[in-house]
């Protein structure tokens, strides 16, 4: 049997797998999947279209798959996706999409998520990424792989963070954060790339001078940045090892609308 404290109220319509774990007091509305081995804590209410998969721990008092904070939003059955092992610790607000985007917020796997964290909708967000409290994502906010924000982040609507990039606390971001970047202060600027995180990683020395030069062609060198693609793309003539970073950083910037532009 599932395991429900009997003060939670579940609606029978919704899908929870016999190996998931309900708090006191929590609510769970008709449309929510629960997978393997979640746990659920006391006073959350979990609502909307929300697929949660397996093996999170999501903590009291949150609030997941509410509706997005748009006033155009009418009722559409857009979706809020949570993926494989994450934690979810509390006070935490995570909306559903929109349908003036994908419709889907998005949250993937092995992710650490800390307390006051907000996803607001049409967010995707990707694997091994860490919050810290009170960070704030506004709508379309897309973040790769393995990033980490420090706590009190701010990030504009329609921003992208790019894997491995990290931001200090109290950061800022009007403006997209490449691949690597450490970022900080009000509006964010560049400090340095996350070489220690990369370390950590695994990456082999060749592929962190890689990235060194890459940091150089962005920030160092006064270059505009189509000239600075430029000569990352060359990087890979001498530097044969980072052909798969420098593929990501050229990938990443060639989406960047003009208008934007990138964290300087």
């Amino acid at each position: 049997m599932v395991a429900i404290h009997p003060t939670a109220v579940v609606d029978p319509l919704a899908e929870l797998d016999p190996t998931v774990t309900v708090g006191p007091y929590t609510v769970i509305g008709p449309h929510v999947k629960v997978g393997r081995g979640t746990t659920i804590g006391a006073h959350c209410v979990i609502e909307g279209h929300t697929t949660i998969g397996r093996n999170n721990r999501i903590f009291q008092f949150n609030s997941l798959g509410a509706i997005p904070q748009d006033k155009k939003y009418a009722g559409e059955p857009c979706e809020l996706v949570i993926g494989d092992r994450n934690t979810i610790r509390e006070f935490c607000t995570f909306n559903i999409g929109s349908p003036g985007d994908v419709g889907v917020t998005r949250l993937g796997n092995d992710n650490w998520i800390m307390a006051y964290v907000h996803l607001a909708h049409d967010c995707q967000v990707g694997d091994h990424t860490i919050f810290a409290n009170n960070s704030q994502l506004a709508g379309h906010v897309v973040v790769g792989d393995w990033v980490i924000l420090g706590g009190f982040t701010v990030v504009h609507q329609f921003v992208r963070l790019g894997a491995h990039s990290m931001t200090a606390m109290c950061s800022l971001l009007f403006a997209d954060l490449p691949p690597f970047v450490m970022c900080q202060g009000q509006p964010a600027g560049a400090r340095s790339m996350n070489y220690e995180g990369l370390r950590r990683r695994g990456f082999s020395p060749e592929r962190i001078a890689g990235v060194k030069a890459m940091h150089k062609a962005l920030y160092r060198e006064d270059l505009t940045l189509e000239r600075a693609q430029v000569e990352i793309a060359t990087l890979v003539e001498t530097r044969p090892e980072t052909a798969p970073d420098v593929a990501m950083m050229l990938e990443f910037l060639s989406h960047t609308p003009p208008q934007r532009g990138i964290v300087r």
